[in-house]
Parts: structure tokens; sequence; C-alpha cells
């Protein structure tokens, strides 16, 4: 039988098709891969319909890490930025985690805020001026996801220290994402949204902030192609949309190559 191991100093996660078992809680966790529908992994996961704060495989992160109290990710996940956040630090970049877990309740509140004009659009554009719901929903989709479609209900992605392109242009920003995109990947963690080019002509743009945990994205990115249909994307306002624009194929799977293979 063959065995897959990932070590991540400080708390390895060992991949194995033999089970789960924790070895060491301070030096390394077992955990089986995650099938399509065991109960933990179901659809409802996928689409973030769970509560991050009670679920048995997340961790709320510590507040020095974080922008403010109260974020989740998985343990996993958080195993491996610790190790990412402490390497960084000794080169003299500090990370800080400013968007973690958003379970669809959290993401219908981003959406919904935005469809009614109650949050701005880029360019300061109040989306009730939009008046067809498709193209309103496009111009949202620039750089939100709609609920139930985000890859920040896995657990598996994170948003670092500032939400502008422009943060990461000059100065510590650029130090900062100089710095990930020479290392991240060393820790497991990928860019999901690059620039668009001719590798990438869907999904959202640019997002050089948002940061992806890729040994368990990459295979819940295949479970959310096999199993998330568009006309399942509902219960928000301009949900029905969804199935026009072809969500489901161009936004969660717009992401970059990189993203899809270890």
């Amino acid at each position: 039988m063959k065995h897959i191991t990932i070590i991540i100093l400080a708390s390895m996660t060992l991949w194995s098709s033999c089970g789960a078992q924790k070895v060491n809680s301070t030096a390394a966790l077992e955990q089986e891969p995650l099938p399509i529908d065991n109960g933990d992994y179901d659809i409802n996961y996928i689409m973030g319909k769970f509560d991050p704060a009670t679920h048995r495989d997340f961790v709320i992160i510590p507040a020095k890490y974080a922008d403010k109290e109260g974020r989740y990710i998985r343990k996993d996940v958080w195993a491996a930025y610790l190790k990412m956040y402490n390497d960084a630090l000794k080169d003299g970049v500090k990370l800080k985690v400013i968007s973690a877990t958003r379970n669809f309740e959290n993401q219908k509140s981003i959406w919904e805020n935005k469809w009614l004009g109650k949050t701005l659009l880029e360019g300061n554009i109040n989306a009730t001026t939009i008046k067809d719901p498709t193209e309103r929903a496009l111009r949202i989709l620039k750089y939100s996801s709609m609920p139930g479609t985000s890859r920040h209900h896995w657990g598996t992605d994170m948003d670092f220290n500032a939400l502008t392109n422009e943060f990461f242009d000059k100065g510590k920003g650029k130090k900062i994402y100089t710095w990930l995109v020479a290392n991240a990947h060393k820790y497991g963690f990928c860019q999901t949204y690059s620039a668009m080019g001719s590798d990438r002509t869907t999904g959202y743009q640019e997002e050089r902030w948002h940061w992806s945990y890729t040994p368990i994205s990459i295979r819940l990115t295949e479970i959310a192609k096999a199993r998330i249909k568009d006309d399942m994307i509902s219960g928000f306002l301009g949900s029905e949309t969804a199935l026009e624009i072809e969500v489901v194929e161009k936004y969660i799977l717009g992401i970059s190559p990189k993203c899809t293979k270890m």
C-alpha cells in the first residue's frame, strides 16, 4: 500500500492511506486523505455550511498573528503557516492574517452588503446602480465569491497583510510579496489568484494577498469540481445568476495552475 508523507517541521502532518492517528501533539499529526463523503468533508463542508468554532479540525488563530481575535483555520494549515511565519520573521518579514475561514453565513454577509450597496465596490461603485442582475454579480465577482463557492469556506486559504494589490507594489508590502513568491511554496502555500494571462483566463482578479495551503486545497478543489453544480448555488441575493455565469467552472476552478499540483 502506497504512503504519501508531507513533513512540516514544528508540527508535522503525515498523510497515509492506512488511517489517521495522533502521533505526538507537539511533533506530528497523522491523518488520512480526505474522502468525498465521510461525514466531515461532505458537500456542506465544501460549501461552508458549518461552524469552524465547533469543528474538530479547526483552531482559533492567536490574536498576535492576526488583525483581530476570532479567526479560525484548519489545524494542519495552521501548523504549516506557523513555520512559514517564523521563518519569514527571521528574514525581516512579518506576516499578518487578515482573513481566514469564512463560512457560508460570513460570505453571505459580505456578498449581500455589496449587492445592496452597503459596501461600495472598487472605484466607489454602488452595485445598486447596476440594474442588470448578471452584470451586478459579475462586478462583485471581481474580488468577492458567491456564498457556497469561496475557498475561504475550507479553512485552507488565508489573506495576508492588506487587501489591495497596490500595497504590495512598494515598501514593506513589496518586501512581503517578494518573500512569499520566493518562499511560500516551501511550506505548501500558493497564490491562488495570480495575474490574469494565458494560463488563467477566468476567475477573480489578481489577489496578491490570497494564499492557499495546497496539500489539502488541491483535494478539496477536486471534490468541489465533482460535487458542486451551478444550480446548487442558492440562499442569497443574486444567486439566480450563478447558472448563467457558470460560477463553478469559471470561479471555483479559475485558479492559478500552480495551485492545482504539488
